[in-house]
């Protein structure tokens, strides 16, 4: 049993995001804007990109040193063939306690079945408006909201409860879908996430002006509709939590206007093998090359636990119009 590591800021190593992919097959302007990433973008090519059986040894590793929670993320996660079967690697982990999914939906409908049979617990769902119109616009690539709609149907159908929905708001682009989203995915079968637009990466175009604040977001949702406070669920959660009259469940992720890095305790895992240890990062920890390179699991767990008890990000607490434009890995990159 390893020892559990904490930071200099006395957080614990708790949650794990694996990217399994730097693509996707959308093309959202506040993560992976076309202009940037078009047909001429070098993504990794396979052979850099992590093995299942390499990211199941780290995950490992990671839970020895104290992690009970680990996200699978991208880019788009479902676009990486068989990842089932990378869920079923992860899922017989032992002192895993959680493990979850975050998808654009796009191939829910075909993947949910298979996923939830190989042992996934929880799926999440980036959708960021039910107008069609605003979401074909949003996504980039002028894809149907019905069919993410259909993927969260085809979630409920294999089992997923409560399926969360993630919704990033822009300000003037579907901050008019606030309160029609709260309707929508009201009752106890979901959990809405409302996120303040941020300033992951360079390529976005992130400007203040454009955060429409958790205050406001809550306060244009409470002249809709009740709203009763909730604990969090544990440390490091992100999310302020509230509940609705038909016990729904509403969040607001405030990571510019209310930062939590004060109780952050995520490490995220490249699809190529790095570990970084803040989402605004500007660089990571090579792991793919000692694990490829004949180290054992304490040689690992080794570089894992010193890069930990060596962090002290606090990012979102010192965020300035400065601190926005300086080089930051991009968000696909590490999921988010």
């Amino acid at each position: 049993m390893h020892s559990h590591p904490t930071d200099r800021l006395q957080r614990p190593l708790h949650d794990l995001r694996i990217s399994v992919t730097d693509r996707c097959n959308f093309r959202c302007g506040y993560c992976m804007p076309k202009e940037i990433f078009g047909r001429g973008y070098d993504f990794l090519p396979r052979e850099e990109v992590l093995t299942f059986e390499e990211i199941a040894r780290l995950a490992r590793i990671f839970v020895n040193l104290g992690v009970e929670k680990v996200r699978l993320t991208g880019g788009e996660p479902l676009l990486r063939r068989e990842l089932d079967q990378l869920v079923v690697k992860l899922a017989g982990i032992d002192g895993l306690q959680d493990l979850t999914l975050t998808t654009n939906g796009s191939r829910l409908v075909e993947m949910a079945r298979p996923l939830r049979a190989a042992g996934l617990k929880r799926v999440t769902v980036s959708l960021d408006a039910l107008d069609d119109e605003i979401f074909r616009a949003m996504n980039g690539v002028d894809f149907p909201v019905h069919r993410v709609l259909r993927g969260i149907e085809a979630a409920k159908e294999a089992g997923f409860a409560p399926i969360k929905i993630n919704m990033v708001v822009k300000r003037g682009v579907n901050d008019g879908e606030i309160v029609t989203m709260a309707e929508r995915f009201a009752g106890p079968e979901f959990i809405l996430r409302f996120i303040e637009y941020m300033d992951v990466g360079n390529t976005n175009g992130w400007h203040l002006a454009d955060v429409v604040p958790a205050a406001e977001i809550l306060a244009r949702l409470a002249e809709a509709m009740p709203l009763e406070p909730l604990q969090a669920n544990y440390r490091g959660e992100v999310a302020r939590r509230y509940r609705q009259r038909d016990g729904g469940e509403i969040g607001m992720i405030s990571s510019v206007t209310q930062p939590f890095c004060g109780d952050c305790t995520r490490a995220r895992l490249s699809a190529d093998g790095r570990l970084f240890t803040c989402l605004f990062a500007v660089a990571g920890t090579d792991l793919q090359t000692p694990l490829r390179t004949g180290a054992g699991d304490e040689e690992l767990a080794a570089i894992i636990r010193r890069v930990w008890k060596a962090r002290a990000d606090r990012y979102s607490e010192i965020r300035t119009s400065a601190t926005a434009t300086q080089p930051k890995a991009e968000m696909s990159f590490l999921g988010g």
